[in-house]
This record gives C-alpha cells, structure tokens and sequence, in this order.
C-alpha cells in the first residue's frame, strides 16, 4: 500500500489551459506508482516466508526514508516545521500498524484479495469525515459508502468456508490507512505533504528499529538481500512518483487511477503465484470500484459548479 495518495473528497480546481497535459502527465505516473506498489507489495509477499514483517516493513520504511533524505536535500530543514507535532507522529504511528497489518494479512491470503479489502479505505474516510470533522455528507455519498460496504462484504464472504481470518487484518489496515488521510486532511491547511511524509518517514523508522534488533533475521542467500534492496528502491521511487504526480495533476483526475493497483497486484499474483481471483473476489472488486468512482465523479460535479 503506498503512503500517500489522493483522497477523492478533495475539490479539483477549473481546468486551465495546459493542464490536460499535465493531468495526462500525473495519470502516467500514478500508472507507473501502482504498478511499482504491486511490485513492492509482491516481494513483500515473497519475503513473509523468511523473515518477520517488522524486518519487510522496515525494510520498506527505508525506501521512504530515502525519499525524505532526498526531500531534505533539495527543499531544506523547512521541511521540518510543523504546528502539528503530536498528530504528525500519530499517523506515522498508525502507518506504521497498518503496513505490519498488511503484511501480516498477505502473509496468508492471495495478494489480490488483500488488495481489494483495502479499497474500502475511501469509504471509511468519509464515513470519519462526517462523524470526527463535521463534514457534510450527501445521500449519493452514504449510498456510495453503503454500497462499497456491501462489496466488502462480497469478498470476504465471512462464514463461508473460502473466508480467511486474515482478510480481517487487511480491512483493519485499510480502517488504519482510512484515519492517515483523516490526519492528513485535517493537518493539511497548516502542513505540507512534503513536511507529513518526512514524519510519517521518520516515526516509522525509529519505531520500527527498536524491535528489529530482537527479530532481525541476516539475509541467507543473495536473492533476498537483492529483494530487500529493490523492495526498499521501489517504494522510494512508488513515492516520489505519487508525490509528482499530485504536483502536477488535479487530485480528482489521478485518484481513481488508485484502483488499477487491483489489476497489477492480480497478475503479479497470477505470474509469481499462481493464483487467480476467483469469481466473487471480482464481483466484489467490481463494488467496490464502481462505487468509489461514482463518488469521484460526485466530486467532480460539485467542483464544477
């Protein structure tokens, strides 16, 4: 799951002259970003059978810590201030339990179907908006979320006998991720992207390095030293990649573009794994998808007027 990305509640502004070509640009590196997330997301799969995820997700953490290092070269110390401490590391707090979550949960379901579970982030953050930030939700948004509720549910299948407990980890890391952008949205008029990804980076490296001595793992063999060091560059340039495309493109364009993490993370699994997504998975998949996009495309009539 990447760390950043754009929430669909945000207003696009007028289109002026240039910026299709600009949205064009940003959609291409939102493309290229899930595509290298799912191939983040598929080495991490691979290493749960050797090491502890405390190890992946820091490993992973790394990535973004080259990107914050990066950050700090070209834009400053500045990057550093904030007027919202306490709540800048919170959500690298519960970045921090939603990416071990994840882990966990991949660890023992197919990647795919972990993918399409996280989806109902977006649903939740609305559903957050209005109870902890008092913003107004019409009847097509509940609609939305009740529905995106109702594919959930769909994958899942809780009772039937395809269900896997650890599908649960994956929808409580997607309510984790769901409460980051509420952070996210509620520091934003104060604090930069730039200034909330250096302390997401930094609180999740430092929190993550405590336990790692007691659970690290040395790397036996070349092939997973290799992985782990392409895991943590993917994800560096996964960021760096979303972060560009948010420069560049309106929020309400490259959001939806989100969801074709779904498409790579089922090859990845079809070609690495071996597996497919059952019938159901894409039913609820299908839900999902469909009623985010409905919502995006709420938003985007609003914007307009």
């Amino acid at each position: 799951m990447p760390s950043v990305l754009p929430s669909s509640s945000e207003k696009a502004i007028p289109e002026k002259a240039g910026q299709k070509i600009q949205n064009l640009k940003g959609a291409f590196l939102m493309l290229l970003a899930m595509f290298i997330f799912s191939a983040v997301d598929t080495l991490a799969k691979l290493l749960t059978t050797d090491f502890h995820p405390v190890q992946i997700v820091w490993t992973r953490q790394a990535g973004l810590v080259i990107v914050v290092l990066l950050l700090l070269c070209f834009k400053g110390p500045s990057l550093l201030k904030t007027n919202h401490l306490p709540l800048q590391i919170t959500r690298g707090v519960i970045a921090v339990a939603s990416a071990m979550l994840f882990v966990i949960a991949i660890g023992y379901v197919p990647l795919s179907d972990a993918i399409t579970v996280t989806f109902i982030a977006p649903f939740v953050v609305t559903i957050a908006s209005a109870f902890l930030l008092g913003e107004r939700v019409g009847v097509y948004r509940w609609a939305a979320v009740f529905i995106g509720f109702v594919g959930t549910l769909v994958v899942l299948r809780p009772g039937f006998s395809t269900f896997h407990p650890a599908l649960l980890l994956a929808l409580t890391a997607a309510i984790f991720f769901a409460f980051r952008q509420i952070i996210s949205r509620h520091i934003g008029g104060a604090d930069t992207t730039f200034t909330t990804i250096t302390y997401t980076a930094i609180t999740g490296f430092v929190l993550l390095s405590f336990p790692l001595p007691f659970l690290f793992k040395p790397p036996e063999h070349m092939e997973h030293l290799v992985m782990m060091l392409v895991m943590a560059v993917l994800a560096a340039c996964g960021e760096m990649l979303v972060i560009r495309s948010l420069e560049i493109a309106l929020a309400v364009t490259v959001a939806p573009l989100h969801y074709t993490i779904l498409v790579w993370g089922s090859l990845y699994s079809y070609f690495v794994f071996g597996h497919i997504a059952d019938f159901w998975t894409w039913c609820g998949a299908f839900i999902i998808i469909a009623s985010g996009l409905f919502t995006v495309y709420r938003e985007w009539i609003k914007s307009q007027k």
